[in-house]
């Protein structure tokens, strides 16, 4: 169940991010309030994790769901640009995920 919560958690700090650039530095209230709402989930669900799984797993794990999804996101949603090293940095990152996943004795 805590890395259910994790992922979760993860998938809300992607949306918090969106949500973030989306609020104009705050100046537009409901991407503000999504921002401030989906930060609680996801700060909350992270806790959750971090009862059963080791802090630097659980942390780097949220950390690297949030950097690919929030670079997937730019890409997809906000017509960022997608180049060869950015592929690879995501990918890299994916990896290190999984072996982060892999070597967790939680």
């Amino acid at each position: 169940m805590a890395w259910i919560a994790l992922v979760v958690a993860g998938l809300f700090e992607v949306v918090w991010a969106y949500a973030m650039k989306q609020s104009q530095g705050f100046s537009r209230l409901l991407p503000s309030l999504v921002t401030v709402v989906m930060m609680v989930a996801s700060f909350g669900l992270l806790s959750y994790a971090m009862r059963s799984i080791s802090l630097g797993t659980a942390y780097t794990v949220w950390t690297g769901i949030g950097a690919v999804g929030a670079f997937v996101v730019g890409v997809v949603m906000l017509g960022e640009q997608l180049n060869v090293m950015r592929f690879c940095a995501a990918l890299l990152i994916i990896c290190g995920l999984l072996l982060m996943k892999l070597a967790a004795v939680d």
